[in-house]
């Protein structure tokens, strides 16, 4: 739970703030191990019904992230301590949520507990890679380099899947909309043209019917399919976020026939980045593993990295562990191995990460380029199909009077 406060310090300076607490008492105990003099103290507010109905508008996103890493960089390079760091960017940013987290991690700070563990605190904001990050950057006394190995390894990460989700955007749209202007017609335009055509007295032919049909069923029986549509999307969510049915889409993901690819290879870069990172900052490698499949989003190769993370804790090098499983191709494995034997495993995963990144900016290219002629052809038959139906026998109507 989240308490604001007003107190007084042993200077008699005033300050108030939050402070995330199991409750009340733990809170107010919290604080006079900060020495300070609690003068009011309550629970915060939740803010406005629709914040906690609709938390997705509350959020953070994964550029806030490296929009922060690259300020605390840059002021650690100037340095400013670490409690004036996080007190300026509480003050100055745009996120309201990341602004309460900031303060707090300030109050942390102030208590006394390390930067890792005041992020730790917060998994909504900060990743277990991301905090596992600064706590060897505290270890190594190199904070400042950690941070910026955080802005440039989250900037290349942000930039990757937003080209995937950007490619994304406009095939969604035009589907959307098609699929919208086609329930208007079977709706509204359909069964007006269909009663011109029953008042005819003409043989409709078989695809006719067909629409027609359609048309009756969605005018008479619309709002109840709309409604089995709502609750069976209620249970396949439902279904989705269970570990089961994360399991069963991850592994469609990765199947799928040319989508599947680029999955498969924007996953493979996110490894190799993460991996390159961590043991460039000297974690220990299992540590790494570990922290990689919590991140990695998907769950199939999480289930890979966990069993790789224990083969290797047993004694079999990442190559070996990593061989197991044919969703890693045989080129990574090999690879790896090369920089198992010469020491150079770092530079070698840094490699990979560079080749799929390009591999996966050379798919969404590509797919990119498929997708507008693809849906243009699809469409065009699609509404061509659905005239045609309705349109020619109004036309052997017109022609034979």
């Amino acid at each position: 739970m989240l308490f604001n406060y007003t107190a007084i310090t042993k200077d008699g300076e005033p300050r108030k703030g939050s402070i995330d607490a199991f409750n009340e008492d733990a809170a107010v105990s919290a604080l006079q191990r900060r020495d300070l003099v609690i003068t009011s103290i309550g629970e915060a507010k939740t803010g406005p019904w629709w914040k906690s109905a609709l938390p997705f508008l509350d959020a953070i996103s994964q550029k806030d992230i490296v929009v922060l890493s690259r300020q605390i960089a840059t002021l650690f390079e100037a340095k400013v301590p670490a409690l004036e760091i996080f007190k300026l960017l509480a003050n100055e940013s745009d996120n309201e949520t990341l602004r309460k987290i900031l303060a707090t991690i300030t109050d942390d700070i102030q208590s006394g507990i390390t930067i890792s563990q005041a992020m730790g605190k917060h998994p909504r904001a900060f990743s277990n890679f991301y905090v596992s990050m600064v706590h060897s950057g505290e270890e190594s006394g190199k904070l400042n380099e950690t941070f910026l190995y955080l802005a440039d390894h989250l900037d290349r990460s942000y930039a990757l899947s937003s080209k995937a989700k950007n490619a994304l955007i406009y095939p969604a749209f035009v589907i959307t909309t098609f699929i919208v202007v086609m329930i208007v017609m079977f709706v509204m335009v359909i069964p007006r043209l269909s009663a011109i055509l029953t008042e005819t007295g003409q043989a409709i032919p078989l695809y006719t019917k067909v629409i027609i049909g359609i048309s009756h069923f969605l005018v008479q029986y619309g709002l109840f399919f709309l409604l089995v549509l709502v609750v069976g999307g209620i249970f396949l969510w439902r279904f989705w976020i269970g570990r089961g049915g994360k399991t069963a889409i991850a592994r469609l993901e990765i199947s799928l026939p040319f989508i599947g690819r680029l999955y498969r290879k924007f996953y493979l870069a996110r490894i190799a980045t993460n991996l390159d990172t961590m043991l460039t900052s000297g974690i220990p490698i299992v540590r790494s593993i570990e922290v990689t499949a919590a991140v990695v989003g998907n769950e199939v190769y999480e289930n890979i990295l966990e069993k790789t993370a224990g083969a290797v804790q047993g004694g079999d090098t990442l190559s070996q562990a990593l061989g197991a499983y044919e969703e890693i191709p045989s080129i990574l494995i090999q690879m790896v191995k090369v920089g198992e034997e010469t020491g150079k495993l770092g530079y070698v995963l840094k490699t990979l990460s560079s080749f799929y990144e390009r591999e996966v900016n050379n798919e969404v290219d590509t797919i990119v380029s498929l997708i507008e002629p693809i849906l243009i052809v699809a469409l065009g038959v699609g509404v061509g199909l659905l005239l045609a139906a309705v349109l020619v026998p109004i036309y052997q109507t017109t022609s034979g009077l």
